[in-house]
């Protein structure tokens, strides 16, 4: 979470939902790849403004350059930049295709961090409410948000006991070894992560939850002069990338 006299911290959950649901529209929808990367450039000049930590996204950069590399150097087109060497070719259609996809991908990752890390499940729920979304779906979708880092710590716990009793198949071990290490780490997670649905099954049945079609909230969201600045920005901008895109060569 970032610290409460943040600028990101005061938006209303409501906007910050809807700059997450625009510009994931917008990484979808854009197709050429100057209009990608300004989008990609815009969230991580917000990122870093907003001073939002990098280390959630930090173990799937390995994937994006993967996702890169192979649209690169498989795509199907006959404009090469380099004639076939020894079997291997660059193509300007596998390099344009290799960057859209990997500005889309590096778009989406970074995208949720900025609601999931600045602003708490409580927050979120009362959000979703003010869009009219029912309570349960709300809590539904909050609580998978808990579960990710919980999930997370229980796996990292599950890594360390694995290491103490001798087992370092998971970083050092060949790509077979790895994969026959994998189930001890998965077993337990997902023997844990079902005693813990079960424990909140139980939890929200002895408190009536879903007894009643509505609830009432301790808060009630009110949007304020920089909420609807900020959403004017996040609209403009949308709008300026489209018609950029559409009149772009």
């Amino acid at each position: 979470m970032l610290n409460a006299n943040s600028f990101l911290y005061k938006l209303d959950t409501r906007v910050k939902i809807l700059f997450i649901l625009i510009f994931t529209i917008l990484a979808f929808v854009v197709d050429k790849f100057p209009v990608c990367a300004a989008l990609l450039l815009t969230i991580l000049t917000l990122r870093l403004a907003w001073k939002i930590p990098f280390r959630s996204v930090k173990p799937l950069v390995t994937l994006s350059l993967l996702v890169i590399f192979m649209h690169i150097t498989f795509n199907s087109g006959q404009n090469y930049i380099f004639k076939p060497i020894f079997g291997f070719s660059l193509k300007w259609d596998g390099l344009y295709s290799g960057l859209m996809i990997g500005c889309r991908l590096a778009a989406l990752l970074l995208l949720l961090p900025v609601l999931t890390e600045t602003t708490s499940p409580y927050e979120i729920a009362l959000g979703l409410a003010g869009f009219g979304i029912n309570y349960r779906s709300a809590f539904v979708i909050t609580t998978s948000f808990n579960l990710i880092p919980l999930f997370r710590e229980e796996g990292r716990a599950i890594m360390d006991a694995q290491r103490l009793r001798g087992s370092n198949s998971f970083e050092k071990g060949r790509f077979f070894a790895k994969l026959t290490a994998y189930p001890a780490l998965v077993i337990p997670l997902v023997l844990g992560a079902m005693r813990k649905a079960q424990a909140v099954s139980v939890a929200m049945d002895s408190r009536a939850f879903g007894a009643f079609k509505s609830r009432t909230w301790l808060e009630k969201p009110v949007m304020k002069v920089h909420d609807y600045l900020s959403l004017a920005g996040i609209l403009i901008f949308s709008f300026l990338a489209l018609v950029v895109n559409i009149y772009l060569l």
